[in-house]
């Protein structure tokens, strides 16, 4: 096997395995209504059902059939964003219907890498590379009124908005190593959440916003390379608390963007094999 997608569960603190393939698949999303994950593969979108012995469905996603793990589906269900390199050669983010459609480009300025929803569904957070600078943004969904949050103190990347509208956290190199920070959606009241000097990646807020997920490198791994050791943790929305979950192999495809259970219960993640083992 290369790949296990697995569902912890809070309560019982102990994690099942959902399907495993010899291919490398990444990034479960959770649908709405609780019945199915989305995750990508070889550049597709699919849904994977989740009952006994599931086989992946592909979502027609037209033209874009170069997606990379940065996608995930709007607060009521409808739409789904994902990030996709066919038609300009570097990955711009576009929506479609979460049941498969035509894509519609959102983004202007590329590389653009979806991370998350606004709670009320009218904008999506990403991280935007511009002159090597990686920095946070937000955009409505129909392409306008693109912000930029951050500005190049450190890099910045893998935003999602709690599920208040309040925060969008975040990670950032600004104090040295990658630690998870939370600001206000126009940029105001940055705040340092964790502060263990590991390199702390994609901190996801749960939906009835009393605990974030995160992953956490070796101090020493730069980026979030695939194939390591890495813990997955969790924290309070303050950054109070902080523990360790469980230690899997894995990191980049893990759990890039938000992949919690509607109710906040259990999150879904990828676990992976050495390759060619």
């Amino acid at each position: 096997m290369r790949s296990s997608v697995e569902i912890y569960d809070l309560a019982t603190r102990r994690s099942s395995v959902v399907w495993q393939t010899e291919k490398l698949v990444e990034a479960p999303n959770w649908s709405r209504d609780g019945r199915e994950l989305v995750i990508n593969a070889d550049g597709l979108i699919y849904r994977l059902p989740l009952v006994e012995n599931p086989a992946p469905e592909k979502i027609d996603t037209g033209f874009a059939t170069r997606c990379n793990n940065d996608h995930g589906l709007s607060p009521d269900g409808q739409w789904l964003a994902i990030s996709d390199k066919v038609e300009h050669g570097k990955s711009c983010i576009y929506i479609l219907p979460a049941s498969g459609g035509v894509p519609r480009q959102v983004t202007p300025d590329l590389p653009s890498y979806w991370h998350g929803w606004s709670p009320d569904g009218a904008r999506v957070c990403y991280c935007g590379i511009r002159d090597q600078v990686f920095d946070i943004y937000t955009i409505a969904t129909n392409g306008t009124d693109e912000r930029r949050l951050t500005h190049g103190e450190g890099r910045n990347d893998g935003p999602d908005w709690s599920a208040d509208g309040q925060w969008i956290y975040f990670n950032s190199s600004r104090s040295g190593t990658m630690q998870i920070w939370r600001m206000h959606p126009d940029g105001t009241g940055v705040e340092r959440l964790t502060q263990d000097g590991h390199g702390d990646w994609f901190a996801h807020p749960c939906p009835n916003n009393r605990k974030v997920v995160f992953m956490t490198y070796a101090a020493d791994v730069f980026d979030h390379p695939r194939d390591l050791p890495v813990r997955m943790r969790m924290m309070d929305m303050d950054g109070g608390h902080v523990e360790t979950l469980f230690e899997l192999f894995g990191g980049q495809g893990s759990i890039n963007v938000p992949s919690w259970s509607p109710d906040g219960a259990a999150f879904a993640y990828v676990r992976y094999f050495p390759a060619g083992n």
